[in-house]
């Protein structure tokens, strides 16, 4: 077996607008029968993804909050991979009436149009925090923190190296994990630098993608990869 785990996105990857359909999770059920890990790595909160997926437990773990926090479905356990949102930004956007406003245990987020808004209050507060971009949104998380930190403590808990494992995603905030794993690849509807840096493009869209995908690992046709190179098995 060349790679024993999948790394996936959520949104714009599995999912199309919020919900995974029947054959991208028959397809994921099919991988975890295989023996392979699945690790889900999304912006989202843990919190808010079970009304969304209620197959959760096919995933050994799921790096929420673009990476700040790890949670393992099987056992409900969650931990904090970052500092929690400063409360003084929250109020401060609050009071300026920034909406959509999405505060998690780690992330401040909102839609792209306030990019502008949420950096003048991080610098007025001399926060630390960085900004990573999701298509059409926006979120601030203390510095070091992204996909790929989330990434590698789920790889860690796992007894997983980042070169067994394929990493599957469509927008700018994953090109941080998908650089760490031993082969990367972007769905066809996917923003086109991620594609750039792409070592696989698929054919297909969102879920049909990850399928087209998934079916490509149980027959052992993904080759790997290192800086762009395909190695052998």
């Amino acid at each position: 077996m060349r790679y024993r785990g999948l790394a996936c996105d959520y949104d714009g990857t599995l999912a199309s607008d919020g919900r995974v359909d029947g054959t991208t999770l028959a397809a994921l059920e099919r991988l975890r029968a295989s023996g392979r890990s699945l690790i889900l790595v999304t912006g989202r909160q843990a919190s808010h993804l079970a009304a969304l997926l209620p197959r959760l437990d096919l995933f050994d773990h799921i790096a929420a909050e673009n990476g700040a926090v790890l949670y393992r479905p099987g056992d409900g356990r969650e931990r904090m991979l970052a500092a929690p949102a400063p409360p003084a930004l929250v109020r401060l956007l609050e009071r300026r009436g920034i909406a959509p406003l999405s505060v998690g245990r780690c992330v401040v987020a909102t839609d792209l149009p306030r990019q502008a808004a949420l950096l003048d209050a991080i610098r007025e507060l001399g926060l630390d925090l960085r900004l990573s971009f999701n298509k059409g949104a926006v979120m601030a998380l203390p510095a070091g923190v992204d996909k790929a930190t989330g990434l590698d403590a789920a790889l860690a808990e796992l007894g997983l190296r980042a070169h067994e494992c394929v990493g599957i995603g469509d927008a700018e905030n994953d090109q941080a994990f998908l650089a760490r794993c031993g082969c990367a690849v972007a769905v066809a509807n996917a923003v086109e630098p991620l594609k750039a840096e792409a070592d696989l493009v698929t054919d297909g869209a969102r879920g049909a993608g990850v399928t087209e995908l998934i079916e490509r690992l149980l027959a052992d046709a993904v080759p790997a990869y290192r800086a762009g190179v395909a190695t052998k098995a």
